[in-house]
């Protein structure tokens, strides 16, 4: 076929199956934030049958499950990198699936940290091997799209675990205890974690029986022409290579998280305690608020990455991550501090709107800057850092602010207002200052790969070994 009727092909191409292996990750991801994010709306039942403080909770919350979702991302990236990602994928999901469930099980602190370290582990293997796999199956004009629709099932998931959190709580409301065939008698929120944890098997046997490793591109070749064995070694040496721009990129999407997961870990326990409404009716607002802002929010963040890129901006991820800091700024932090419950609503949604534009446009400029064999690599080094600071330590500070400093339950409000602020003014200042940096990292490796080429192109095997390498599409 002459090589002009190449991108004509390309684009009549439906990408059916892809959007399919899209949509199934998608789903395992709606799973996997249900699994996470049902714990923050059961703050307080488990707090008192536990006999837990905040900064403990906050731990189950976050540390817990950030440190070994972020540590153990590593190892599985690195099989990601070089084993089948669809056998990689399922078997996480297997794993986190059945560690949700034995969340039921904990009678103590202990028991659930562990149990959460569980499904921190078994998270760790999605996320990386599907962003290497959307790399293979869509071209780079796609990729934003793709990576916004899998991005939607962490905001799915988040609404649903607040609208199945608030049903069962609601269903279960003055019941002290629940007696479950085989299990005996157990609490309402022990029965919650069997429910969201146990379906996820099916999805684990779906993505095994039905989605098939895409061939890899892109891949790095030594001079003679051999695709290149490339180690964690050579993901650090890419990295230190582009130094500033993963700098500032690591580091300004990490501040962005920790806005976002503040949001979403303290947001319940804001409204039960400055409001006093019921867990049942924060379940329902939260849950409707998180499924409209924040799936419209990460849908238009994956249009506006492709916008921006059709349009010339090579920058065109970190720049959308700018504009969604911008956007979430003020309404982030004055969500808290408003005197109306309507108003307070109507702030949040804004917030949560742009507080999901860092699921595509991070996703997207690691993959289309890095080559193919340290893909899920970097994607679990950045969710790794990504897991500390957002997750890890976001949560975590302000229930450390409300229990040392405010000393108040009631004023989690104005913990989350300055962490926040603080979090935020760091994400613009970082992410501005990245958009320079990775337009020149964008530039030296499109200098790379046209020299490469057109040495293949006129025969020439003696490949400058200073190039990186070449990557074959």
């Amino acid at each position: 076929m002459p090589d002009h009727e190449l991108p004509q092909r390309e684009e009549q191409r439906s990408y059916r199956y892809e959007w399919y292996v899209v949509t199934i990750c998608m789903i395992a991801y709606v799973f996997s934030f249900v699994d996470r994010q049902v714990l923050s709306l059961m703050i307080e039942p488990i707090k008192h049958d536990l006999q837990l403080s905040d900064t403990q909770f906050s731990l189950l919350h976050g540390l817990a499950f950030s440190l070994f979702y972020a540590f153990m991302g590593m190892p599985i990236a690195v099989l990601a990198d070089k084993r089948s990602r669809r056998v990689i994928i399922s078997a996480g999901v297997a794993f986190w699936s059945l560690a949700t469930a034995l969340c039921g099980f904990s009678k103590n602190f202990t028991h659930m940290f562990l149990a959460r370290v569980g499904v921190g582990v078994g998270e760790a293997a999605l996320s990386p091997a599907a962003y290497s796999m959307f790399s293979d199956m869509f071209p780079k004009k796609k990729l934003g799209r793709a990576y916004g629709v899998y991005s939607v099932g962490s905001f799915i998931g988040g609404g649903a675990a607040f609208l199945i959190g608030g049903y069962v709580i609601n269903l279960l409301a003055g019941v002290d205890s629940v007696h479950v065939p085989l299990l005996g008698s157990m609490f309402g929120w022990q029965v919650t974690f069997l429910v969201i944890g146990l379906p996820g098997l099916l999805v684990a046997l779906l993505i095994f029986l039905t989605v098939r490793d895409p061939a890899r591109k892109g891949l790095t070749r030594t001079a003679d022409g051999r695709v290149e064995k490339v180690t964690l070694r050579n993901a650090f040496a890419f990295i230190g290579g582009h130094r500033s721009t993963f700098v500032c990129h690591f580091l300004g999407f990490s501040f962005y998280a920790m806005v976002l997961f503040a949001l979403m870990g303290w947001t319940p326990a804001f409204y039960i305690r400055h409001f006093e409404l019921s867990p049942t009716t924060v379940g329902y607002m939260l849950g409707a608020v998180v499924l409209v802002a924040n799936t419209t929010g990460v849908v238009f963040a994956g249009w506006f990455i492709d916008w921006l890129a059709q349009r010339g901006h090579t920058d065109a991820a970190m720049r959308a991550g700018v504009v969604g800091a911008v956007g979430m700024a003020l309404p982030a932090v004055f969500f808290t501090q408003v005197p109306e419950l309507w108003q307070s609503i109507a702030l949040l949604s804004a917030a949560m709107f742009f507080a999901s534009f860092p699921m595509p446009a991070s996703t997207a400029a690691m993959q289309v800057l890095s080559p193919n064999q340290v893909r899920a690599q970097i994607s679990a080094l950045f969710l790794l850092i990504s897991n500390l600071v957002g997750l890890g330590a976001g949560t975590t500070l302000v229930a450390v602010l409300t229990d040392r400093y405010f000393k108040s339950p009631q004023l989690v409000g104005s913990s989350m207002s300055v962490v926040i602020g603080i979090a935020v003014v760091l994400t613009v200042a970082l992410l501005g200052r990245g958009c320079r940096y990775f337009r020149e990292s964008a530039r030296t490796e499109a200098v790379a790969e046209s020299i490469v080429l057109d040495q293949t192109e006129i025969g020439n095997p003696a490949i400058d070994p200073s190039v990186r390498g070449v990557r074959t599409h």
